[in-house]
Order: C-alpha cells, then structure tokens, then sequence
C-alpha cells in the first residue's frame, strides 16, 4: 500500500488556517498531483485471497485468476500474490492461452493425477544433475500442503492459481533444462526462442497432461547418446553415498595470503586435520605432509595447486562437475554421425565409433595448460606419411627465439632448419636475431624422419588453430598417467589402426568402377621405406575434441582432473550458490 506525507508540517493543527486561498488552491493541487503520480509507480500485488465456496464454482475463479496474473505483465514480471515471480512467464502465457487460461493440474479443488509423479520428479531432480531448488520445490510443497491439509484454505481460488503456475513454471524449466541445458547463453536459450513455445513445450506439456508418463517424457526430451544414458546411469549411486556437507572452496591462486591462509586453516579442520598455529610454518607444513601422504599426492608440506584443488574435490562439487558434463552433451548434435572419432581431452583418450560399435580406443597427448588443445568439431582431410614439422608461430616466439638469440645453432642441434619467404633454405648464423622479439620473417621447419617431432604420421582436418592428430617421437610419454604435455596438437598412440580405419572405410565406400591408389598395405610400405606420402581421405571421418571430465568406466563413475580449468569456470559462472 502506498503513502504519501509531509513529515515536516505535523506541528500545525490546521495549517490551511494560516495561508491564503491562492496557497490553498496551489496545495490542493500539489497533492493530488503527487498522490498520482506516487500511485502510478506503485505496482499492485494480485489479491491474497478468492473464496469459493461452492467446488464446481473453483474452476473458473482459478482461471480467472490466471488470467488475471498473466495479463497484468508489468515490467516483464509476472508476481504471485506473495511476491514470487514466474521464470518462464512468456512460455506459460503461451500454454494458458492455448487452454483458455484454464487450471491444469487441479479440478475442482483435487490434485490431477500426473501432480504427485512430477513433484516426485522434482524431488529426486539430483537423478538428473539437477538442482530441486532451482524449480521452486520448497514453494510448492508449501502450497499443496495448504491445500491439503486445510478445508478453509482449499476454499481459496488464490492459492490454487498459484499452485498451478508454480508448477507449469517448474515443468517449463525442467524441460528446458533437461533438452538445452544451462550452460547455453540467453539470446539462443529456448526461453527466448518463441518458435519452441508450441514446437517444444505445449507439445510436452500436452503429453503429460494427457496421461503420459512423467518419466517417459522426460526422459524422450534429453540425448539420447549412449555415453550419456550411461553416466546418468552412474548418479544414482553416487548421490545414495554423496557427503552433503558444505565445505569451504579455496580460491587459488590467492592475492591476499593471510586470508588464504586463514581459509585454508578452515578448511583443514572440516577434513579432520586442524591447524593449531598456521603462522608455524613447521607446523603447517607437516599438517601438509599427512594430508598429502593420506591422498597419494606428492610429500613436500608445500600447499600447492595439488593440496588446494584435492581439498576443494568435495562430493558436491564432483556432482556439479557431473551436471556440467551432462549439460555438454545437450549442447551436441541431437544425432552423431555414424563414424566418428572422439578425442576427450581430460580423460586423454580417443575413441573410434562405427553404428555405435567402439572399435578402438587409444591414449592421447593432448596440450599443455599454458598451451591448451582447442575444443572443436572437424573431419579428418589428408593424411601425411612422413611429413615435416612447420614450427607454429607461438612455439617460435615462447621457445625457439630465445634460444637462437643465445645460440644460431639452435636450430640445427634440433634437427630443424630456416626458410625465407621462397622456400629457400638461409643460415642462422646470418640473422641479427637481436631485432626481433614477437616473431621472425622465416619459417622452421624440421624435416621428415624418425627424430621428427610428429612422429611418422599426420592427420590433418580444418580448423583455425594449425593443430592435427599425429604420431610423435616421444613415445614413451604414453606411459604417463598426467598426459597434458604437447603445444596443442593431439598425439595418438594408435595411429597405425587409425590411419588403418580411415584407409579401410575409403576401400569399402569406393563407388563401383573406381579404384584407390593406396591401402593399409600402402601405408606400412610406405613407413618402411620411409618415403613421404600425401593421401587424400575421400570419404572424410567426423572429429570431436571435447572436454568432458566425468564418465561412466566400466560401471563406475570415474572423475578426471580439470587440466585447463574449464570446468572450475563453468561450476563458479553458473552453479556457484547450489
């Protein structure tokens, strides 16, 4: 309710006995202006209360109520009688319309039969890797515990309007959630997109209000991807067993180090290993130790990056690692092609796919931190046997101009040599390397052979960041656990049955008539002989390279490391305050 007071002129019992009728009239006139224009900015809440005494008379004073409320848009909000608002208002405004605003999940003051399975849904959101809260749960219980358990307040068509709308506005989210995710922008988000109001939502919301099972729906809307049926799979398990605690997350690296330390400390003694005195430092650091030594992480009491992100690997944070992984396969093609390769980058992995048949896998080395693999979609082009190794502008720049300003025989202790703008080979030790500091007018290359870095193969595919798939001559880095190492480029254990599988399927495709002039044979003669060989694929095979940091192993739900962070950025940006 709005006022409107002079809280200075109190103190006159009747100021209109001491002013003229000029100022009499000029007042009378402030006031009513003022009053106006005060009311007009205050927004009027919708009624609190709408008794119907008679059932059969229930159903149109809630659809009138309904009405009221999605008519009354001010300020793009829809506000129920309490002051909740509505996410998906334009959506319900939408769906209502279609129904003449009608209720949908009550009749004449009883539930409709579908309400108890998907508040049990809603309930059990965490089965999704979602969050109930995000669905107004509490809210909603909270009514139709009202309605429930009080004769009176079943009486009120406020109370049953606003049921409804809670629960169309839940349903709406939950199935934006479940088909698009929450990780997609606003300006693409189906929300915004007025042609999947009818295309996508009436048409489940119809489903369901026509009997269908809640379940079934829901489950039709998602991907339909067997690895990502298999990691839902997995969450059931995890979330009977997940710890609840809340924990205190540790932000590093710190800019202010007494109040990392004093965060630190905390979270010490929630893992049952207090710190007495944090400023000793022999003290700190053997605390450190039996942590490390408890978790199989390196003994040097330092508290490093290791310490801080096993600490902040609490059960809930992994469950929002796992919501953020399932929101990235919503994010793919509905359907994948038929053949593809799969390269995911935290579990240093590639897959080989064919009419969902895995038909092999492989270890990779994917990119540094500092220099990290991109994410992209592609297809696999030519293949190169034996190549050279043009060396990248950001590797000349951050590694190799340093070391020809200390030495011009840099390059030829690495096997690698200089080329001008004609492709003619020039000597370093000519180059006043002094001069340059972001890059040099020359190409490096390192020739073909056993020493070259790519190994004896390459996979090229387009993209804008001059990466590929190759062989390397590093081999013995495969043996690693920790396979983050390379300047982004992806290197492949298997490439001799990759290579093979690609050869193969341009053989089986070969249109009627035509002939190849190469085979798996071809490449082993090839690599034999050392020779250089260019092929072009035919029949181009579909890249992935994703970053996807929880899988279902072997029945299991298995947990790899953040190498780039990603995922820390996506948890902070969109799931911190779950």
């Amino acid at each position: 309710m709005c006022e409107f007071r002079f809280e200075n002129i109190t103190s006159c019992n009747n100021i209109t006995d001491i002013m003229n009728p000029l100022s009499k009239l000029l007042l009378s006139f402030l006031l009513i202006t003022t009053v106006g224009t005060v009311a007009c900015k205050c927004k009027k809440l919708p009624p609190k209360e709408n008794i119907v005494i008679n059932p059969n008379e229930m159903n149109v004073a809630v659809q009138q109520q309904i009405k009221n409320l999605l008519e009354d848009v001010t300020d793009s909000i829809v506000q129920l009688s309490d002051s909740t608002t509505l996410n998906y208002y334009q959506v319900l405004q939408h769906i209502y319309a279609k129904n003449d605003y009608a209720p949908i999940w009550s009749n004449k003051e009883k539930w409709q039969p579908q309400v108890p399975a998907l508040l049990r849904y809603i309930d059990q959101a965490a089965l999704q890797g979602l969050f109930k809260n995000d669905y107004s749960f509490t809210k909603i219980m909270q009514l139709k515990n009202r309605l429930d358990a009080d004769s009176v307040q079943r009486t009120n068509a406020v109370l049953w309007a606003n049921a409804d709308l809670l629960i169309s506005d839940a349903l709406a989210t939950i199935l934006k959630d479940l088909k698009q995710g929450r990780l997609v922008p606003d300006s693409i988000s189906y929300k915004k997109d007025t042609s999947t109001y009818t295309s996508f939502f009436l048409i489940n919301f119809n489903k369901i209000i026509a009997g269908s099972p809640v379940d079934t729906v829901l489950a039709y809307v998602q991907p339909q991807l067997a690895d990502y049926k298999l990691l839902k799979n997995s969450i059931k398990q995890f979330v009977d067993s997940m710890d609840t605690k809340s924990y205190t997350f540790l932000n590093y690296p710190y800019k202010d180090s007494l109040a990392f330390l004093q965060q630190f400390k905390k979270r010490m003694a929630e893992a049952n290993m207090p710190i007495a005195t944090p400023t000793d430092s022999t003290a700190l650091a053997n605390t450190v130790k039996k942590y490390q030594q408890l978790k199989g992480l390196t003994v040097d009491g330092k508290i490093g990056n290791a310490v801080v992100k096993q600490l902040n690997l609490t059960d809930a944070y992994k469950f929002k690692t796992l919501a953020v992984t399932l929101d990235k396969y919503k994010m793919l093609p509905e359907k994948l092609p038929t053949k593809y390769i799969w390269v995911n980058l935290p579990s240093y992995n590639l897959k080989v796919w064919d009419t969902d048949t895995l038909v092999f896998e492989s270890k990779v080395i994917c990119g540094k931190p500092t220099t990290p693999t991109p994410l992209l979609n592609s297809a696999i082009t030519d293949i190169i046997i034996y190549p050279t190794w043009t060396v990248p502008t950001s590797i000349i720049t951050k590694d190799m101009l340093p070391g020809l300003k200390r030495n011009p025989n840099y390059l030829a202790r690495k096997g690698m040599y200089l080329l001008n703008n004609k492709g003619e080979r020039i000597n370093p030790e000519n180059i006043n390397w002094s001069k340059y500091t972001k890059g040099i007018p020359y190409l490096i290359q390192q020739g073909s052979g056993d020493d070259n870095a790519l190994g004896v193969i390459k996979f090229n595919f387009s993209n804008p960041f001059s990466v590929y798939l190759h062989d390397t001559n590093q081999r013995y880095l495969f043996k690693n656990g920790m396979r983050s190492l390379s300047h982004g480029c992806v290197r492949v254990q298997e490439w001799q049955k990759l290579a093979n599988y690609i050869v193969r399927n341009d053989s089986m495709l070969l249109p009627k008539g035509d002939t190849l002039r190469y085979n798996t044979d071809s490449i082993s003669n090839w690599i034999a002989a050392k020779q250089k060989h260019r092929i072009d694929v035919k029949n181009k095979i579909p890249l992935f390279i994703k970053y996807f940091s929880c899988e279902n192993l072997k029945g299991s739900l298995k947990f790899y490391d953040d190498i780039y962070g990603e995922d820390k950025k996506l948890i902070q940006k969109y799931f911190a305050n779950k």
